[in-house]
């Protein structure tokens, strides 16, 4: 008589352990916050220990592929959720606990991932600290630094132009510009050997006009380590938007300390373009800041910025006018209060600490 042998269904993840993952979120949220009260412990073994291996590991594995390999990914992932809720979306009626098990299971495995790879670099040491900086400034000490940056500005687009009055074209093409931005890297790591970048890893995001319509310049995906560029904002800024993105792969995850590692990239560039791409981007900051300070002084060196300078962030306006929706302030709400969530405490309005950075690193240097 032949011996039968029951077919068994293996199940990879017991009930127990489905649990004990989708409740592993909690605790790893009291963790992450109890770690952020130590800034120089996470510089020490997490900005400037394990984390430059991942990341370069990323960049070296991702890096060669011309296309976006996060962007595939999330394409995936949107399918894989699409498929969960058409399967499973019954659950959240009939079987609630379970639906929210496997929800908070994939939670919290993102949570964790997300973490590691790249997410802990919010609660690092402030970048002022590390440069030895000052974090605030006098109205006296912006309206200075503003006067040389528009004397610099309106010098570069001269020089591009042969007149005040003609706006500047980037005479490039996109993957030109991902490849020009390490000049600017290499001799920023000369001067600051924390900030140098390499190997590459900078991409046109395949989903542009969506970013485009979400009011986003471009992304890190903290999963590849990609750069992730909009490729349909191809102005003045680009230079800068693509040194910006490589800054947040370097480490430097608040959107402001950002935009000063970029522009420090940017203007030590041998290219002319990507210089004034960061001047005047840094600019509007500064003017920004002047305006809510004093109004009328504003209007004055406002009238002394050469009219082609002019001409380029009207250019990027209306492009950003032009791809207006309703669901835009949907969107930027959501990135403010991620940005809360991740240490920056002033959401969006963090972006203005740029100045200060810019201000007191200048203030013995050239510009």
């Amino acid at each position: 008589m032949p011996i039968r042998i029951p077919f068994v269904i293996f199940d990879p993840m017991s009930e127990k352990l489905k649990t004990i993952l989708a409740l592993s979120i909690f605790p790893q949220i009291a963790i992450v916050k109890w770690l952020a009260n130590y800034p120089a412990e996470i510089e020490r073994w997490y900005s400037n220990g394990i984390y430059p291996y991942l990341s370069k590991s990323f960049r070296f594995v991702f890096g060669w592929i011309p296309f976006s390999v996060g962007d595939i990914f999330y394409t995936i992932l949107f399918i894989l959720i699409l498929r969960f809720l058409i399967l499973k979306g019954r659950w959240f009626f009939y079987n609630t606990r379970n639906f929210f098990k496997e929800v908070f299971i994939t939670l919290s495995m993102a949570y964790f991932v997300f973490h590691l790879f790249w997410g802990m670099n919010y609660y690092r040491l402030p970048l002022h600290e590390k440069l030895g900086l000052e974090n605030d400034y006098t109205t006296e000490e912006l309206m200075s630094f503003t006067q040389r940056l528009i004397e610099k500005s309106n010098n570069i687009h001269e020089t591009i132009t042969g007149n005040d009055t003609v706006k500047v074209n980037i005479p490039y093409s996109r993957r030109e510009m991902y490849r020009m931005t390490m000049n600017g890297y290499e001799k920023l790591g000369e001067d600051i050997p924390d900030l140098s970048y390499e190997p590459r890893s900078i991409k046109t995001s395949l989903y542009s006009k969506p970013l485009t319509y979400m009011g986003y310049s471009g992304y890190l995906n903290p999963f590849t380590n990609e750069a992730q560029v909009n490729g349909l904002q191809v102005d003045f800024k680009y230079p800068l938007v693509s040194c910006h993105e490589e800054a947040h792969q370097i480490g430097y995850s608040a959107e402001n300390e950002a935009n000063f590692v970029a522009f420090l990239s940017a203007v030590r560039n041998d290219d002319i373009y990507f210089r004034y791409s960061g001047y005047i981007y840094v600019l509007r900051y500064c003017l920004g800041e002047i305006k809510r300070r004093d109004p009328e002084a504003f209007i004055g060196l406002n009238e002394s910025i050469n009219p082609g300078i002019i001409k380029n962030y009207l250019e990027v306006a209306r492009f950003w006018k032009q791809h207006e929706n309703k669901a835009e302030p949907l969107f930027k709400n959501t990135f403010n209060t991620y940005l809360k969530a991740n240490n920056q405490t002033e959401g969006l309005r963090s972006y203005s600490y740029v100045v200060a950075l810019l201000v007191n690193y200048y203030e013995d240097r050239p510009l």
